[in-house]
């Protein structure tokens, strides 16, 4: 989901931040994956909120909220944008509306790995509401495997419950809604289960646990982190310096309690200034 043509930028964007947002905090479980694989990158992150979730929204309304989320982070220098939101990536799709930089979300990364893994063929999807009734995983994974089984399930609740704390693997109220969230999706016999949300890798151990051991699971922000990487190696736009790269994050509610919340996503205390911004 590369979408731009390499120009003459290139060669002066080197050492520009890549800039990821999402609705709230989801969108770290990319930040700590970019900060394992590319180490000297800077990195600017937008966390929407006061405005999380963006799964239970319009479409239009959606878009619109992405789009200012894009504006944001334009402010500053970057040389990448990831849509490190299921929601946001669902709805764009493969119309996006940033072209003048590479731009890439989460649905074709995930959905790429999700079919090279799988074994039997049968892929289950664990997304917000908006996300699953946009069919964009199936979409994405039929167009390279017409001959796939996709299985979608939406999960309005996990957001809440990651966003919230709920998040140790003997919590009782996310283990009870977990196990009728995916009790469908084990049934159907997948063995393959894409994370479509990038809060849910923060309970993957709930997760995991009711789906099995012969169940692979893909974090979506994590693959989009690694189709980053991809990416930037492709159009030579790595940076190059030699010291380690920069976490800076702009939220648009509470810095505090973006920090302490954090902690869950990142299992460290957050490295980097954190600053409150109005859209």
């Amino acid at each position: 989901m590369l979408f731009w043509t390499k120009n003459s930028r290139s060669d002066t964007m080197r050492n520009d931040a890549i800039g990821v947002f999402d609705s709230g905090m989801g969108g770290l479980t990319a930040v700590k994956e970019l900060n394992a694989i590319l180490p000297h990158e800077n990195i600017i992150y937008f966390g929407d909120t006061a405005r999380i979730p963006y799964g239970s929204r319009s479409p239009e309304t959606v878009l619109r909220y992405a789009k200012e989320d894009v504006a944001f982070l334009r402010q500053y220098a970057v040389k990448m944008i990831i849509a490190a939101c299921g929601t946001v990536s669902s709805i764009v799709g493969d119309q996006p509306f940033v072209t003048d930089m590479p731009f890439t979300g989460v649905v074709l990364p995930a959905s790429e790995t999700a079919c090279r893994v799988t074994r039997n063929g049968k892929i289950g999807v664990i997304g917000t509401p908006a996300t699953i009734r946009s069919g964009s995983y199936e979409k994405a994974i039929h167009k390279m495997h017409p001959e796939m089984t996709v299985f979608g399930q939406a999960c309005p609740l996990f957001v809440h419950l990651v966003e919230n704390g709920y998040t140790d693997l003997h919590n009782p109220v996310t283990r009870l809604v977990a196990e009728e969230y995916l009790e469908p999706v084990r049934k159907a016999g997948v063995d393959t289960l894409i994370l479509g949300c990038t809060h849910y890798p923060v309970i993957r151990e709930i997760i995991a646990d009711y789906m099995g051991p012969e169940v692979q699971l893909i974090s979506s922000g994590a693959e989009a982190a690694k189709y980053a990487r991809q990416c930037l190696e492709t159009q030579n736009l790595l940076a190059d310096r030699q010291t380690l790269g920069e976490n800076t994050y702009y939220v648009s509610d509470s810095t505090e309690m973006f920090i302490e919340n954090a902690g869950h996503f990142l299992h460290q205390d957050v490295m980097g200034k954190v600053f409150r911004c109005n859209l």
